[in-house]
């Protein structure tokens, strides 16, 4: 009996001090939510703490969504997060794919090249010189084909590859393979989970490039989204409002706070949406190399 007591004590604190932690987790994220829809007058008159707001509003999205530059920008972020990923996890696959068998001749010194890129970085001065060097600067390549791969990611993708039995590969060959039809025909439908999950880490380190396109991109119709909500933010807190704006904002002073909350969320929502689409995946996916046989 004592111990069913303290078993069942022990549920009761565990899943309480669970519940708590997921409630601080999410605050964070309700309150960015509310203070987004939260009516200017009554943000500065509750001096800037809002639970649950008495009156909504969305003129902060009105703000950021009525600048001329914004489609153009999420045209940019779309385009990057697109392409850059699907590009990527063909480099990443292809590569790992080939540090994977044990039969390239070349195998053991690509490997030491790839885990060199991830002791050592060249830093941001290399990187811009070989940028212009290249003569992508103000080009949108400039933030794709520099960011490729990840050493870390070939490593945890070549770990999937290994563990798929060496049999499939073999009964491919006496069927007329050769390796790429391998790769494309048996290895990547049986890759999906780990593609789902890489390239939904891809996917967001696309969609949210920003210190590389601040380096590498100095057109302003070729900002994407990060930076040009950055600069909305900046316009606001120093009131020197651009034309798209101008209006909303002679109606009705908007504080800097919320627009910030609604640029978090425009920035935020399109991973959001995606994410429960690779959700099966991506289960999947981040327990690759894990387990073999």
């Amino acid at each position: 009996m004592v111990l069913v007591k303290e078993s069942k004590l022990f549920d009761v604190v565990n899943v309480t001090l669970l519940i708590l932690v997921g409630l601080a987790t999410l605050f964070p994220l309700y309150y960015v939510f509310v203070v987004s829809f939260t009516d200017p007058s009554e943000y500065i008159a509750k001096q800037g703490f809002v639970l649950f707001p008495e009156k909504w509003s969305i003129l902060s999205y009105k703000y950021i969504l009525s600048t001329d530059s914004y489609l153009r920008a999420t045209g940019v972020s779309a385009f990057l997060a697109t392409a850059g990923t699907v590009l990527s996890l063909m480099v990443t696959a292809s590569l790992a794919y080939g540090l994977s068998r044990k039969r390239l001749k070349i195998r053991k010194p690509l490997m030491l090249m790839v885990l060199f890129t991830m002791l050592f970085s060249p830093g941001i001065i290399p990187h811009y010189i070989l940028v212009r060097d290249l003569h992508l600067i103000n080009n949108l390549w400039s933030l794709i084909l520099p960011a490729l791969s990840s050493g870390w990611y070939v490593f945890l993708m070549k770990s999937f590859f290994d563990s798929i039995p060496p049999a499939l590969e073999e009964a491919a060959m006496v069927d007329g393979y050769n390796d790429v039809g391998i790769f494309f025909r048996i290895i990547l439908p049986l890759s999906l989970p780990a593609m789902a999950a890489f390239g939904l880490f891809y996917a967001v380190g696309y969609w949210n490039t920003y210190f590389n396109a601040v380096l590498y991109i100095n057109d302003p119709t070729k900002w994407p989204l990060q930076i040009l909500l950055q600069n909305i933010l900046i316009e606001s807190s120093t009131s020197s409002q651009g034309s798209g704006a101008a209006e909303l904002m002679n109606e009705r002073q908007l504080p800097a706070q919320t627009l910030k909350m609604a640029a978090v969320v425009v920035a935020t929502t399109p991973i959001l949406l995606i994410y429960p689409m690779l959700q099966k995946h991506f289960a999947k996916g981040v327990m690759l190399g894990s387990i073999k046989g």
